[in-house]
């Protein structure tokens, strides 16, 4: 099983995420936004598994920081990607990727549910 966690260290839900992780001994991946960045396809592929909506975080500040011409252009998926590329902190996290399925934020529950623990 290759487990990934995509998100930026100092984010809550991330350091969360990566807490529950490894107090249940899960190995994984940490793929850091900040520093090796995002790629269309890495977001097209989570696309495929996961609706826009979802990935993009408009409750973030980020989001907030935006003009409003510039939330109102993100309308379409294509558009999403344009804006997560730009702006990866936009990006709601972390992230989960297991063998190619996405989850998206985090909470212990949820992460039970996945892991089967």
């Amino acid at each position: 099983m290759e487990v990934v966690l995509y998100g930026i260290p100092n984010c809550d839900s991330v350091k969360k995420a990566r807490v529950w992780l490894d107090t249940n001994a899960i190995p994984y991946a940490f793929h850091d936004f900040k520093k090796a960045g995002v790629t269309a396809d890495m977001l097209e592929g989570w696309l495929a598994h996961i609706d826009w909506n979802i990935l993009v975080n408009r409750k973030g500040t980020t989001w907030r920081g935006l003009s409003d011409d510039r939330k109102a252009a993100v309308t379409n998926s294509q558009e999403a990607v344009t804006l997560m590329l730009n702006s990866p902190s936009v990006i709601k996290r972390p992230v989960l990727s297991i063998d190619g399925c996405i989850h998206v934020g985090f909470s212990a529950e949820d992460y039970q549910q996945i892991f089967k623990k």
